[in-house]
Order: structure tokens, then sequence, then C-alpha cells
């Protein structure tokens, strides 16, 4: 009882992060401050840290939150680059015309091409470019918003090359596994918890394109018509499409590690679904349609704000260049064979031993993606698409607006986790916190814990409204409770980090974005309510994998 009862204080702070944005409805920019003051409180007086290692658990949150930072800041530079140089407005014409057919429209734009914008970019961006190009196609904008967060989920943990798995599970756990397992464990530890995020992703996301056209064929046809068998007409292609970014999506995890899966399987999948599409391989005869404009129901409808994307006449080539740049440099930065691996690696600015806390931080500013490649191919797309001086300050001012939002949130949410994660050095010479709750909940879940997994991975990307924060606020705590069932840690993280993916789907982060995009107000709790459905089959699946993968002894011999 006395764990149970430390163990629901320990929650204090978590608790209040999801009321008060849940409820009450409250920015995570104003919330995590907050949140940050209560688990300083409680580490103080129930837990007897000292101030000392309080202070400098907090000074290590925020920057870790910065290294995080530059990479969100070089993903959103990229896309505000491309729409100011007129390569976005490119890249969409690009998929006009290739099918009439909405279902396919759907699987190429959500699913592919959003996809790689994902593996590229990540943060909320797929949904947000996905939707209005599906505007522009003539589907209704609450139905585009829905289907692009449903499809922007099986790349999310993969997303902005690797950033979940390497900001957010390997920011909070590398500590543990240098101490456990040497500092040369560190990136087989990463790239084992991208194989096993990969491996329940690939089989359950294989069938999203499925399960995302028949959301779309159940709410949005024409009311005769308005039912999953349409949906399920498609399934040949749906099915095709989703092997066609899974498989070298699930080959690239394997082989390479965590950063390249989601964009390395967009941009071998791409090619071939359209080239599928465009052959009519697999398409259903019959092509489905809405219903006319006139027959829209009032909430489907939206004014579309598109006064972002710059008009050209760019070739499709060039406009694609930047994607096709970033690709490549992170291939030959992150292949150790080519040899910049190491020297990039090794620019480190570091301070060890932080105010006397035994607490280090380093930050590689060479080798994280938001400088390279991301912030030096914006550079170089300013002269590749002939920007105008004016054109490249809108694009950096738009980016540093859009980063100060997420980097208050963050600042405070790193900062909170850390002062939890490192209670466990107190005066009172108890349990830190997350072992606490870690504990307690092992004692009230038991050997179900997998199939719970997924979903606290989601509640922290409704939380926050990202996979890579929501990893950062559950990784230990998930790997806790792995330690006291006995089950495989690396697994259990995998199954937090899929889980963080899936909460995209609803995230109200993601769902106000998505719907800002395409000039919907006030329908967020629609699609809220009908992502639940693909979100809960998509988690339930997972977990069921998990326990197959835990008990059925697949993971045995993993690292941790």
């Amino acid at each position: 009882m006395q764990i149970v009862g430390l163990a629901l204080v320990a929650f204090i702070p978590i608790l209040f992060t999801v009321v008060m944005m849940t409820v009450f409805s409250w920015p995570a920019k104003r919330v995590m401050p907050f949140a940050w003051g209560i688990a300083v409180m409680v580490a103080l007086t129930v837990w007897g840290m000292e101030l000392m290692r309080v202070v400098a658990s907090t000074v290590y949150g925020f920057l870790s939150a910065f290294n995080i930072l530059i990479i969100i800041f070089g993903a959103i530079l990229i896309l505000n680059t491309l729409k100011k140089s007129g390569a976005m407005s490119t890249i969409n014409r690009g998929f006009y015309g290739i099918t009439p057919d909405r279902r396919i429209q759907a699987i190429i734009i959500g699913w592919m091409f959003g996809s790689f914008i994902e593996g590229a970019a990540g943060f909320g961006t797929p949904a947000a470019l996905a939707g209005p190009l599906m505007v522009g196609l003539g589907f209704p904008p609450l139905a585009a918003a829905m289907v692009a967060l449903i499809f922007d989920s099986t790349a999310v943990s993969f997303g902005a090359v690797g950033t979940p798995v390497i900001g957010g599970v390997g920011a909070v756990m590398k500590a543990t596994v240098v101490e456990r397992l040497g500092e040369g464990a560190y990136i087989p530890f990463l790239k084992s918890v991208g194989f096993w995020s990969a491996l329940p992703h690939a089989i359950v996301g294989t069938f999203i394109p499925l399960l995302a056209i028949c959301m779309l064929t159940a709410f949005f046809g024409p009311k005769e018509k308005r039912s999953i068998k349409y949906g399920l007409a498609a399934a040949p292609f749906a099915i095709f499409a989703g092997l066609c970014f899974t498989v070298p999506y699930m080959l690239t995890a394997t082989l390479l590690g965590p950063e390249f899966p989601a964009l390395v399987g967009a941009l071998i999948g791409l090619p071939i679904v359209l080239l599928a599409a465009s052959k009519g391989f697999l398409v259903p005869r019959d092509q489905w349609e809405f219903p006319t404009k006139d027959k829209w129901e009032g909430n489907w409808k939206g004014v579309v704000e598109t006064g972002s994307d710059e008009e050209s006449n760019m070739p499709l080539w060039l406009a694609w260049t930047p994607y096709v740049l970033i690709a490549v440099v992170l291939v030959v930065t992150r292949i150790p064979e080519f040899g910049l691996k190491a020297w990039l690696a090794a620019q480190v600015i570091s301070w060890d031993n932080i105010l006397g806390s035994g607490i280090n931080y380093s930050l590689k500013y060479l080798y994280l993606p938001g400088t390279i490649p991301f912030v030096l191919v914006a550079i170089i797309t300013i002269f590749l698409h002939r920007m105008p001086g004016e054109k490249v300050k809108e694009a950096w001012g738009a980016t540093l607006k859009q980063i100060v939002s997420p980097a208050i949130a963050l600042f405070f949410a790193v900062a909170m986790v850390q002062v939890m994660v490192n209670s466990s050095t107190n005066v009172k010479d108890i349990d830190g916190m997350m072992l606490t709750m870690s504990k307690a909940t092992a004692m009230v879940v038991g050997g179900a814990w997998p199939l719970v997994s997924p979903f606290v991975g989601v509640l922290g990307a409704f939380m926050s409204g990202s996979n890579t924060v929501s990893n950062i606020l559950f990784s230990q705590f998930q790997f806790g409770v792995a330690g006291q069932l006995g089950h495989p840690g690396v697994v259990t993280l995998a199954m937090q980090n899929i889980g963080g993916a899936v909460g995209n789907m609803v995230c109200v982060h993601n769902v106000v974005a998505a719907c800002a995009t395409v000039g919907l107000t006030g329908v967020e709790g629609i699609i809220i309510r009908r992502n639940l459905i693909p979100m809960f089959v998509y988690g339930l699946a997972v977990g069921i994998v998990g326990l197959v993968i835990i008990y059925g002894g697949f993971a045995a011999g993993v690292l941790l």
C-alpha cells in the first residue's frame, strides 16, 4: 500500500498534464511549466531530493530539449523553404490526374506522400500537407483532415529521421544503457528499439490504408453508399500499397537503424504505387466518388487558406530535388563505410558533471539531422530554386515563429521527466518516482501489460502532440514496468514508441493543426471521436503482437 500511495503522488504531475490539456483545453506551452513545478515540489518534499540535484536535472532537461529543437527547427525550415520557393505547389500538381478514384487518391497522398514527409520532417507536417492537397483534388475538408491523421501513424515512430527513437527513447534511456552495458551498447540499443518498433508496425500498419479508406467510405460517401463495403472493395490495392511501404520500412529498420525506415519505405513505395495506380493495377473497376458539393453536410466544409504556398512553373524534378538531397545526405552521413559518420559524431559540445550532480550533457551539433541535412539542404535550396531574399526571410521568420510554442512545452516536458528520473538519488533512500510508479503498475496490471503498453504511448501523444515527447514522458516508466514483470525492456519501449505514433490520430495538437490547414474550425471533437476507432484497433492489434513476441519467447536475448 505504501508503494501504491507513493506511486499516486508521483503520478500527480502527469495527471495534472492530462486533465488540464483534455478537460480544460490548456495548450502544452501553458501546462508543462506548471507540471514541472509540481514535479519539483513532489521531488523536494516527498522524495527528499537535494535542491542542487533538482536544479541540475532541470538544466539537463532544458539542454536536452535544445537538441530536439534543433531537429524540429530544421524540419520546419525545409517545409517553409519549399513552400516559399514554389516547390510545394509543384509537388502538389504532380499528383493530379493520376486516378479519379477518391480511395486511391487518398492512399497515394495520405499514405505514401504523407509517410515520406513524416520520414523527412515529422512533427505534424504530413497531415498539414496532405490535407490541403486532398482538398485541392475535391475532398470534403473534414474527410481530408480525418484520413490524413489516420494515415500519419505507421511512419511516425521513425519521423524526422528517427527522432522519436533517438531524441525520445534514446535521450531518456542513454544513461541507463551506458550504466548497465557500457558506452558501446548505446547505438545497438537504438537499433534494437527500432527493429522491435518496426516489426509490429509493419504487421499492423500494412492494413492502415484499408482501414483509412473504410473510414472514408463509411462517413463521407453518398447516403445510399455510406458503408465500409466500398472501402473493402479497394482492399487489394490498399493492402498492396501497405506492403509497398512496410516491406522496405521493415528491411531498413533491420539493416540501417532507426533513422531511415519511414524515409526509405516511402521513397521506394511511392513510385511503385504511383505506377500501379496509373496503370490500373488492382484498382477497382467501379470508381468511388463523394456526393456533389451541394449535398455535403454542413460540417464537411471549410474555407481553405493556401496563401503560404507560392505558385510556380518549376519542373517537378527540381521541386523534388531537396528531398532527394536529404535522403542522399542522410545515407552518406549515417552509414559508417562512407567515412563521415565518425567525424560528424565526434564534433561535440559537452558539459560534464552539471553543478556537481554527476549528470552529463553532450550536443553532437553536426550529427543532428536538424543541422545536416535539414538546415544545410534548406540553404542549398535557396540557390537551387533561385529564391529572392524576401522569400528566404519569410521562410526563416515563419520557422522561428512556429518553433516558439513547441520550445516552451518541450523545455519543461523534458525537465519534468528528468526531475522524476533523477529522484532516485534522495535523502530518504526510496525508489525514484519512475520506478515507484512502475512497481505499482506492475502489481495492478501484471502480465497483461503488453496490451496496455501501447495505450500509455497514445496517452503521451494525446497529452503532448508528439511521439517524441510521449517517449520522453513515459520511456523510463515503461522500462521500469518491464523490469518488474521480467519482460524484455527493449520490446516494451518499442510498444511505447508505437503507441506514441498511433496517438497521432487523435492528439489535440495535430487535429487542430490538420483542421486549420483545411479551413475547418469547431469540428475537432468530431475527428477525435471518429479517429478513436482506428486508434483503438491499431493499439489493440499491436498489443496482441507484443503479447505474442514476449510470451512466445521471440525476444529472448535482446539488449536489456
